[in-house]
């Protein structure tokens, strides 16, 4: 009983309390959005392309403005970044919950609503991965960074389910208790007060902005490893046809599609735990080359899939795979990152994060107009697996990896932070 609760001694720390708490309630509000607006969109127009236009119209934005919002969060108060972009996310609600009970026809107005929702996320991105060692001591970092995934993990698990269950009741239901979480949100991140950040004082320049480009670049171990989750994930994104698998394949509702999202999610989370009990420690690199391989194999087991159940235990390998080598890349980030650039090599790391997500789907929604939804979903895995050997032979420092780096120079950012003021 007392590791458990020594597990848990972070939450002493108020300011860490409140903002986990408030990244809880805006996880589950933002994917109970988005399993409404691809229930919608798809019982709207019935065409998969919609679908990946959808993840289309969230990644361009994020694209186009991580970099400047990563140098954003080296400058300014991350603690407002982040608030604001709680009340951008609000604003899309409301703007959907209009859109609905306003009776509107055409997906124009909601690409638009998910435009806004792109550039507050890429601004939310950078700053939300940088603040977590303002908000505790130095010895608690380590057990801050792995609760609040954990908690992450939580609410991915139960956002989609929720979402899936209100959206019975009509997707106005859904847009407005999205909306009232997303005000709690706010008002609990406004009440932390967090360690005051070391800013980078530099003038904004080209060399600036890239800088963060040009530190992963010069690291073979972290360009393989992001790049690999980038081009791997970006043709197994079977996410964004979901919707058209539950309706057209599996002839569940919208709490069958609320399932298929929890499925991945709860791969995930029990992988998480797993890995806090157990962490890689050894042939780390293989491993992450192996949970890629995983997803890949999930994906054509779902294109191929006929059964709930069998859909279901498919997605949970696409998320316990996908885990894996978010751990590795995740370590290797933070080992290797001095604190000067974290928030503008945090925004690389977003940028390949959302390529292979929001590209992935767009990828997918395409690819299953032109060939069927079955069709896409086994070749994206199966390209998968060629991306992963491909990367194999491609990156043999991070193949032959054994062990984790030592810290880089990043392992005091907080204490740094502590001087200032």
């Amino acid at each position: 009983m007392s590791s458990f609760s020594n597990g848990f001694s972070v939450l002493r720390h108020r300011d860490f309390t409140l903002y986990v708490t408030a990244r809880v309630l805006s996880t589950i509000a933002v994917l109970m959005q988005s399993v409404a607006i691809g229930w919608q969109v798809y019982a709207s127009t019935g065409d998969v392309f919609d679908l990946g236009l959808v993840g289309l119209a969230q990644f361009a934005p994020f694209l186009a403005l991580i970099l400047v919002a990563g140098h954003v969060a080296d400058r300014h108060n991350r603690r407002n970044i982040i608030a604001t972009c709680f009340g951008m996310q609000l604003t899309c609600a409301l703007l959907l919950l209009w859109y609905t009970l306003g009776g509107f026809s055409g997906i124009g107005m909601v690409l638009g609503v998910l435009v806004l929702f792109g550039g507050a996320r890429a601004f939310m991105t950078p700053a939300s991965q940088a603040i977590v060692v303002n908000m505790v001591p130095p010895e608690s970092l380590g057990k801050a960074v792995a609760l609040s995934t954990s908690a992450f993990q939580l609410a991915v698990i139960v956002g989609p389910t929720l979402g899936g269950l209100l959206y019975l009741a009509g997707p106005a239901v859904v847009y407005g208790v999205v909306a009232t979480l997303l005000m709690g949100s706010i008002s609990l991140m406004l009440l932390t007060r967090p360690i005051p950040q070391v800013r980078n004082v530099k003038p904004i320049s080209w060399h600036s902005l890239l800088e963060g480009m040009h530190f992963v670049r010069s690291r073979p171990v972290v360009l393989g490893a992001i790049s690999l989750d980038l081009f791997a994930v970006l043709f197994g994104g079977a996410t964004a046809l979901l919707p058209a698998i539950a309706h057209d394949i599996l002839h569940v509702g919208p709490s069958g599609l609320g399932l298929l999202r929890t499925a991945i999610g709860v791969g995930a989370a029990l992988t998480a735990v797993a890995l806090a009990f157990r962490p890689i420690t050894r042939k780390v690199g293989r491993a992450m080359f192996a949970g890629v391989a995983v997803f890949a194999c999930g994906t054509i087991v779902l294109g191929l899939s006929g059964s709930l159940v069998l859909s279901l235990a498919a997605l949970f390998l696409m998320g316990a795979g996908d885990m894996i080598s978010v751990y590795v890349r995740h370590m290797l980030v933070q080992l290797e990152t001095p604190d000067a650039i974290r928030g503008r090599v945090s925004a690389v790391n977003a940028v390949f994060i959302g390529a292979s997500n929001e590209l992935g789907e767009f990828e997918s929604g395409l690819t299953a107009g032109w060939f069927g939804l079955v069709p896409a979903l086994v070749l994206g895995g199966a390209a998968t697996l060629v991306v992963t050997a491909l990367w194999w032979a491609r990156f043999p420092v991070l193949r032959k990896m054994d062990r984790f780096p030592e810290p880089n120079d990043a392992s005091a950012p907080a204490k740094e932070a502590a001087s200032v003021a």
